[in-house]
């Protein structure tokens, strides 16, 4: 909810419209996708919001974020968040992208954690959005750490409840005390960033951090987290409105001079956001996390070069997370809200993308029985021990990202979509480039005159050789954990 909260602070007052047009910092962001026609997407709107990381264009250095000149200069998306606005039913959903997930389109070079898409600049990070996940951005939204303080401290600080002491070395988190705090924009900060969570639940005794129990997800935790704050924020933005004229000018002093915004998003065009989502409720209005899969062995190893901690997708629920944020059926192109093809209408080859012996074949043939026509069969140079099953399509044309998009709803497992021309093979529209961990899913049952008839589920192709090296599939909407800070009560105590 942060971004359209900070839209509608921004430019909620009409009479300061002409000062945020002068203050708010504009960019082109170039591939944003046009505005939806089709079907239930018909005037949706997508908006990308980015926490960036950027310490070299904060206002005053601070070494608990890290100093820009001695060398935290790096660009990162700390928060990658979807906005979807649908103004026919005037509601708000929102979708998290997990920092560390691992794309194929992240870098204009290929494949790196989504994270890694911003150092690159906007249109990339919004390039790999809509490459690797179907998911139409028509405006981009950036915020800094500044930015992120402003807000907070325009409003005069807010309230939350902390069940247990919670203690973040990296982001320099600190509370002591069960209660009710008031935080600062400063302090809120800590609380929104922190990833290396450490937290004194029943039965220790020491007061020393050091022997406090650390939670297990650092990326998923922390977005967990996000989530409450943006819904204690809106909150607070709600019961204060947008009344006092000194208070309002200070929201915009503060915020606007460190927002960044596509050059297509008016100030004109953030007033009608108002008018149309104004009464939004926040605590109705969905939060919703890209399901993935953690790894369990550590760095990650693609290509000769070493990535750290990462996350896989998983298949099919990470496509129905995003058919449900984005209001469409399993056989809706989510880019343009038009139907998918039929199977037998798209072209498809497989290379073998991890030299198990005739996996390209078996895989061929799982595809074959669905209806798609199959073409070429081929190899690549595997990326690693671990691989994602990439679904690769070579033009951005409506009907050939439907074909990869169809292609890729016919598979489970760590499947993603790419868009990269050079791995298309043999004049297919879509190439399948197999990983360790998918398989293809088995045809349905059909009826005729006279029986059903089964299918043969010889045809599906599994490998499984990255068997618990990657935990559980997350969840979509994970509930708070006990020692997550969350609303206060009027009186103080532990709220909802």
């Amino acid at each position: 909810m942060f971004g359209i909260v900070i839209v509608l602070i921004v430019a909620g007052v009409g009479g300061y419209a002409w000062y945020l047009n002068h203050l708010v910092h504009r960019i082109p962001v170039k591939g944003l996708a046009s505005g939806e026609t089709h079907g239930t997407e018909s005037g949706t709107e997508n908006i990308l919001l980015v926490g960036s990381t950027d310490r070299c264009a904060l206002k005053k250095q601070y070494i608990g974020y890290g100093i820009c000149n001695q060398g935290v200069n790096g660009v990162n998306s700390d928060v990658v968040m979807i906005l979807h606005l649908n103004p026919k039913t005037r509601t708000v959903s929102i979708l998290s992208i997990p920092r560390d997930l691992f794309v194929p389109n992240a870098r204009i070079g290929g494949a790196n954690k989504i994270d890694a898409a911003l150092f690159q600049g906007p249109t990339q990070l919004v390039a790999a959005v809509q490459e690797d996940f179907g998911i139409p951005i028509q405006h981009y939204v950036e915020l800094n750490f500044d930015s992120f303080a402003s807000v907070v401290d325009a409003l005069g600080g807010i309230n939350m409840y902390f069940p247990e002491p919670v203690y973040d070395a990296e982001s320099d988190l600190d509370v002591k005390t069960v209660g009710c705090v008031h935080l600062n924009g400063f302090h809120a900060l800590q609380v929104v960033r922190a990833r290396h969570l450490v937290h004194k639940g029943p039965g220790v005794t020491s007061n020393n951090p050091a022997n406090w129990t650390p939670e297990a997800q650092s990326d998923l935790a922390r977005i967990r987290r996000d989530h409450e704050f943006l819904r204690v924020l809106a909150t607070a933005v709600a019961k204060k409105g947008l009344s006092d004229p000194l208070t309002d000018r200070d929201i915009i002093a503060g915020v606007a001079p460190d927002l960044t915004v596509d050059n297509g998003l008016s100030a004109t065009h953030m007033l009608n956001l108002v008018l149309t989502y104004h009464s939004v409720n926040v605590d109705a209005a969905p939060q919703l996390t890209l399901p993935v899969l953690e790894d369990t062995f550590g760095s990650y190893q693609y290509k000769g070069g070493s990535y750290g901690d990462i996350e896989f997708p998983t298949e099919p629920t990470d496509q129905s997370v995003v058919d449900t944020f984005l209001g469409i059926s399993a056989t809706t192109n989510s880019m343009t809200g038009t139907p998918l093809p039929k199977p037998g209408d798209v072209t498809v080859s497989v290379d073998n993308g991890t030299g198990v012996t005739n996996q390209a074949a078996t895989t061929s043939a799982a595809l074959g029985a669905l209806g798609f026509h199959m073409m070429e069969l081929g190899d690549t140079s595997p990326v690693g021990q671990e691989a994602e099953t990439v679904v690769y399509y070579g033009s951005k044309a409506p009907s050939v990202v439907a074909a990869a998009q169809m292609v890729a709803r016919s598979i489970s497992g760590s499947v993603i979509l790419g868009f990269n021309p050079s791995m298309v093979l043999g004049g297919a529209e879509v190439t399948v480039d197999t990983g360790t961990t998918f398989s293809v899913n088995t045809p349905e049952a059909t009826t005729t005159s006279t029986s059903a008839v089964t299918p043969n589920t010889t045809t599906t192709t599994t490998t499984s050789s990255s068997s618990g090296l990657f935990a559980p599939p997350t969840s979509a909407n994970e509930a708070l954990k006990p020692w997550d800070p969350r609303s206060c009560t009027a009186s103080g105590g532990e709220g909802p």
